[in-house]
């Protein structure tokens, strides 16, 4: 039997919000243009913090830096509130106000994310109730009664840790105008004058807009390779269009973001195939403001890129 009424008192479980989220919360909340902004930034680092305090007493540890949520840039962009857990992923930590029964979920955290937490800070905001969790979503409205205890969700982050999950970004239906979560047209990354960067893509053959047939369609994604890059990230633009004999050209290019004018000298991009082997491989020199790769594959064959520096990396996932 399905309930239609949400009962806090089913999971009690109740966080104490220390000073210090509290002060993290208004320090990122002062820096948005906007006071819409700043309640939904505060919001969401309380939800974060809660989260990750809850996880640690667990013994499950966290990452707040490598989070988004931890990033300025993207916290300006997006509606984000996720928790970086080493070895597992991102989790989604949601909020929800008093009474409500439904928890909104953006369609930006929809794709890599291993979980969400959904959390009602009081008004207070001394504590928050921690309500449950669900393993994934595919709608923008979650009802409450569709959470699972947060039992559950320690069962759910030990099998990851056992058998982590691989998300692919499926880029043929790219061509059909259907794009993964995450992935946006470069007009409205280059729009936002933090992320813009100084030298203004000044390559003709990179910013042409205009001259974009049906046939080829690009995105953009912001990678945090965080402290190294002093949270700056770059920006990775994936580009695909069909070839002969129904193969698919990829083009991949990195550019720094903000005011970097230069990509920092031995950032990497590596194609990966389908066994982890290296494909192809490019590393960013002084002086380098992108870097770029080329190369063809069959409807169906999966590969990976991943961007790396020293020590930091992360991959994307792909399916041609």
């Amino acid at each position: 039997m399905t309930r239609t009424i949400y009962e806090l008192e089913d999971i009690p479980l109740t966080v104490p919000i220390t000073l210090a989220a509290r002060r993290t919360a208004e320090k990122f909340a002062n820096e948005q243009p906007t006071p819409e902004k700043a309640a939904q930034v505060r919001l969401n680092t309380l939800c974060v913090w809660v989260v990750h305090e809850y996880l640690e007493f667990m013994g499950i540890s966290t990452q707040l830096n490598k989070s988004d949520t931890w990033n300025r840039v993207i916290r300006i962009c997006a509606d984000i509130a996720d928790l970086e857990i080493p070895g597992i992923g991102r989790l989604e930590c949601r909020p929800v106000h008093r009474f409500e029964q439904i928890c909104y979920i953006p369609p930006e955290t929809w794709e890599e994310r291993v979980g969400y937490v959904v959390v009602q800070i009081n008004e207070s905001s001394e504590d928050a109730n921690l309500l449950g969790f669900v393993p994934s979503v595919a709608t923008e409205r979650l009802p409450l009664n569709q959470l699972q205890p947060l039992e559950n969700l320690i069962e759910h982050l030990a099998q990851l840790r056992q058998s982590p999950r691989k998300t692919l970004v499926n880029l043929s239906q790219w061509l059909n105008g259907v794009f993964d979560a995450g992935w946006q047209t470069l007009e409205s990354l280059w729009n936002q004058p933090e992320l813009r960067p100084v030298y203004a893509f000044r390559n003709s053959d990179i910013v042409d807009r205009t001259q974009e047939k049906d046939s080829l369609t690009k995105r953009g994604k912001l990678i945090d390779l965080g402290i190294q890059i002093a949270n700056q990230p770059v920006m990775l633009i994936v580009e695909i269009r069909p070839d002969t004999n129904s193969q698919m050209s990829v083009r991949l290019q990195v550019h720094p973001t903000g005011n970097n004018s230069y990509l920092i000298p031995g950032l990497q991009l590596t194609v990966l195939d389908e066994s982890g082997s290296v494909f192809l491989e490019s590393q960013a020199r002084n002086a380098d403001n992108y870097i770029q790769l080329q190369f063809k594959g069959e409807p169906g064959e999966q590969f990976s890129v991943k961007l790396g520096l020293n020590d930091a990396s992360v991959t994307e996932h792909f399916v041609i």
